[in-house]
Formats: C-alpha cells, sequence, structure tokens
C-alpha cells in the first residue's frame, strides 16, 4: 500500500497540479488554445518522440509485438463499444459519439507525461507510449473520422492529414539513426532535448486549458457506459491481450499503463465538429479525465505487481 501512496503522491499528483494550473490560467487569462495545441503537437510532441526513440533500446520484434498489441487491443475494444452502443439502443449519432469516447484516448496530452512520470529511468517505456500515442493519431484519423459519418470527406484526405503529422516523422528519422548508431552533434542535439524537456509541463497545463469550462450536468447512460469502458473494461482487455501476446515487463507495464487512459479530447473535437451529441463527448473527457486521477494510479501500481 506505500507504493500506491508514493505513485498518488509522485506521478498523480504533479500530474493534476500542472492541469489544475491549466484550468486557472485558462479562466484568468483566457489562453489561445488553438495555439497551444499547435505548439504542442507540430513541436513539442515531435522533440518528445525524436529523443525518446533515440535514446531507447527498441528492437524491430518489440515494435512488431507493440503493434500487434495495439491491433488487437483495439479491434477488441470497437467491437466492445458496438456491442454496447447496440445493446443499448443508441441512436446513429449517439453510437459514434459513444464508440469514439469509447475507444479514443488521451495518449499525447495525458498519456505522454504520465509515462514520462512513470519511466523516468527508462525510455524504453516511453517510446512504448509515444507508439501508442501514434497509433491512436492513425486511429482517429480513419475509425474516428469515418465513424462521425462525415460525408465531406474521402481517403485520399484522411492520408493527407496524416501526412500532415510531425511526430510521424519524428519518429521515421530517429528509429534508423538510433538503428544504425549515428551519433548527432550537440548543437543539434541540445536544442532538440530542451524542447523535448518542455513538453510535459506545456501538454498538461493545455489540457487543463481544454478542460477549464467544460461541466458534467448528468451522469446519463451512455457516460456511465463510456468511463467504466474507458477506466475499467479498457485496463482488462489489456491484461488478457497481454498475457495472451506473453509480453512482460517494461512492455507489459507501459501498455497495461496506456490503457487506462480517459478519453480523447479529439473524441469530443469529432462530435462538435459532426454535431453528433458534443454535450455527451465533452463531458466524458472531463470525466474521465477527473476520475482516472484514482484509476490510473491502480493501474500504474498493478503494472509494477503484475508485471515486474
Amino acid at each position: 500500500m506505500a507504493i500506491f501512496y508514493q505513485i498518488l503522491l509522485n506521478i498523480i499528483l504533479p500530474l493534476f497540479l500542472l492541469i489544475g494550473i491549466g484550468v486557472v490560467l485558462q479562466r484568468s487569462l483566457k489562453l489561445d488554445l488553438s495555439t497551444l495545441s499547435a505548439i504542442t503537437m507540430n513541436l513539442l510532441l515531435p522533440a518528445v518522440c525524436f529523443v525518446n526513440i533515440y535514446e531507447s533500446d527498441l528492437s524491430g520484434p518489440l515494435v512488431g509485438q507493440t503493434l500487434l498489441y495495439l491491433m488487437l487491443f483495439n479491434v477488441l475494444l470497437i467491437g466492445i463499444s458496438i456491442l454496447i452502443a447496440k445493446s443499448n439502443k443508441f441512436d446513429r449519432k449517439l453510437s459514434a459519439t459513444f464508440n469514439n469516447s469509447f475507444v479514443l484516448s488521451n495518449s499525447g496530452n495525458y498519456g505522454l507525461p504520465v509515462s514520462e512520470l512513470v519511466f523516468a529511468a527508462n525510455p524504453a517505456g516511453i517510446s512504448i507510449q509515444i507508439i501508442v500515442s501514434i497509433f491512436q493519431n492513425l486511429l482517429t484519423y480513419t475509425y474516428g473520422f469515418y465513424n462521425s459519418v462525415s460525408t465531406k470527406s474521402n481517403g485520399l484526405s484522411v492520408f493527407r492529414k496524416m501526412m500532415k503529422l510531425p511526430v510521424i516523422y519524428a519518429l521515421l528519422l530517429a528509429l534508423p539513426l538510433r538503428w544504425l548508431h549515428v551519433d548527432i552533434p550537440d548543437f543539434l542535439w541540445k536544442p532538440i532535448e530542451n524542447t523535448s524537456n518542455a513538453f510535459l509541463a506545456v501538454a498538461l497545463v493545455t489540457l487543463g486549458a481544454q478542460v477549464a469550462f467544460l461541466k458534467v450536468t448528468s451522469l446519463s447512460r451512455p457516460i456511465i457506459w463510456i468511463v467504466i469502458g474507458r477506466l475499467m473494461i479498457s485496463p482488462i482487455v489489456a491484461f488478457l491481450i497481454i498475457s495472451m501476446l506473453g509480453l512482460s515487463g517494461i512492455t507489459a507495464q507501459a501498455l497495461f499503463i496506456a490503457s487506462s487512459f480517459p478519453s480523447s479530447r479529439n473524441s469530443a473535437l469529432l462530435a462538435l465538429e459532426y454535431d453528433n451529441y458534443p454535450e455527451y463527448a465533452s463531458q466524458a473527457v472531463l470525466l474521465t479525465t477527473i476520475l482516472s486521477s484514482f484509476t490510473v494510479a491502480v493501474v500504474v501500481y498493478l503494472s509494477r505487481v503484475l508485471f515486474n
């Protein structure tokens, strides 16, 4: 139990202090969210991706195992979310928002900072979370996008959006440099490393600013199911797949922890853009983020017990 309290004190509390600062700053200063998001996605996230991939010991088989896990995990989550939506007789628009909120997790602004705190001494754990984050981005622009029933965009435009993600190019550059053991000169490495170090604080402050004015007006059935799905069903599914694939150590810990993160802000943005019950999506983001302060701590603790 002492370890659990240490996780709450050293990982979850610092996390939510920065999120709280973001809430206060947004309510008092009205921060420009589009600029903050652009800086995070286009500068800080690629930098943290490059640094951690370059410094990690990721091998080809490990990347393959991670991708296999992610495909199995997300296919199962999608199937479960569809079954729940059908059994509750949600209409088409509500089902789209429900499925996105159930499947898409906040692996960037929330997941990476958690991983940086949990795996501070092990870049491999952070690198696995980066792969998860990139996979989630791809899932958002494929499954999430089409699930929102868009008639204005085709497959080519979706591909173009994915190709505009700088984090993909950071990954594609870091992997060969790492595998070929290429030394990066200090005058290049220092600014990249300094930019990477800024990610944790800026990402969490941005997340706090994003949820600053969200409200939970009622605990309706879809919201309850989203909370159960994201914070409880998802880690259970992850544990079963990790056990089935025989994963262990840092890999198993990182993937198990990654399964516990709250609903993605992107699900709320998609719901708003296509008018698919945006109020449900926003409430799901806020409620799962708040409750994850406890559930993520539990999952981090269990990851150390189950996969140490």
